[in-house]
């Protein structure tokens, strides 16, 4: 499985500075995952969390959802370490069990009530790479366990796509106090992550198991999507 990015601390620790400004709605997409888990999960509720790196969703789901706990997989150790940190900070770390690695090292003979990959797929370059992965997943949930995936996405040939790159690049100029130099840079390297079509991206989920595919977000070039394990 091939990623685009090299998680090294450098990166870890500015990725989780810098994605509120890659994606404004971040803190809005995480309230709505809350929300929908909440609904639809009993009390008790183990969790997979597939790109745990960063925390987030440890932060968001543990403190106020006292009886779930989770198994957080992360194939770059520094990311995992950010992750380790937000436990720690949210006194969470008895109901957390961390796997550096791939799904690949999560025991697929237990099945988990509900799953994440949130902001993960469009770092892996290949579409069969991608589908191995969700099929993954749906291999280590529970029937009709809910399962949320979020995602850089678009297709290039679509005209829309450089105009939503454009308001990306709008918006970090007006933002922050980087160049407009230093903002082309960092626009080679997101062009060159895997982008794909919404429709490819329910196409992958139905062929890996999955139903109820429903878009519940979207914010420039991401998107959200809610299903349920077949």
């Amino acid at each position: 499985m091939t990623n685009k990015l090299n998680f090294n601390q450098n990166t870890a620790t500015e990725y989780d500075r810098g994605i509120r400004r890659t994606l404004p709605t971040y803190d809005v997409l995480f309230r709505l995952i809350q929300a929908y888990f909440r609904k639809q999960l009993a009390a008790e509720s183990e969790f997979l969390i597939v790109g745990a790196g960063g925390g987030t969703e440890l932060a968001l789901l543990g403190p106020e959802n006292l009886k779930w706990t989770f198994t957080a997989v992360d194939p770059a150790p520094a990311m995992l370490d950010l992750a380790r940190d937000k436990a720690a900070q949210f006194q969470l770390t008895d109901r957390v069990k961390f796997i550096e690695g791939t799904i690949e090292k999560v025991n697929d003979t237990h099945d988990y009530d509900a799953a994440t990959l949130v902001l993960v797929l469009h770092f892996i370059q290949d579409n069969e790479d991608k589908l191995r992965l969700l099929k993954q997943i749906r291999a280590r949930l529970k029937s009709d366990a809910p399962f949320v995936l979020a995602a850089m996405y678009g297709d290039r040939e679509n005209p829309e796509f450089d105009e939503l790159f454009a308001l990306w690049k709008a918006y970090w100029l007006d933002t922050t106090r980087l160049t407009e130099e230093e903002i082309n840079e960092m626009e080679k390297t997101v062009r060159n992550l895997s982008f794909i079509p919404e429709t490819k991206i329910i196409t992958m989920l139905k062929e890996a198991g999955f139903t109820n595919i429903t878009k519940f977000f979207k914010t420039n070039m991401f998107g959200g999507w809610i299903c349920k394990a077949d």
